[in-house]
């Protein structure tokens, strides 16, 4: 998969990732789209680095991982942006 972050990197996970960080990113992937805060991600975040892929142990952020979750930050900050002004629009 190709990623293309809001700072202008293009990121290659089959080849800029291994299998580990692979595999949190899949969890973070959803963890973007259902978190009801950026401290709640980032909390998740966290316990799947600490996991790991299969219970292997802790996984450290690369430097492409570490763009990726900054790319994931943004667009959910953005997501929660927009949800709260619906929100404030269906409460008028």
């Amino acid at each position: 998969m190709i990623i293309y972050t809001f700072d202008g990197k293009t990121i290659d996970t089959e080849v800029d990732l291994g299998s580990e960080e692979r595999h949190v990113l899949q969890k973070l992937f959803l963890w973007e789209s259902m978190a009801e805060s950026i401290e709640q991600f980032r909390d998740e975040k966290k316990k799947a680095l600490l996991k790991g892929w299969n219970c292997s142990g802790e996984i450290s952020e690369g430097p492409a991982l570490k763009s990726i979750i900054n790319h994931l930050e943004k667009k959910l900050i953005s997501r929660l942006s927009a949800d709260q002004e619906v929100n404030a629009k269906q409460s008028d």
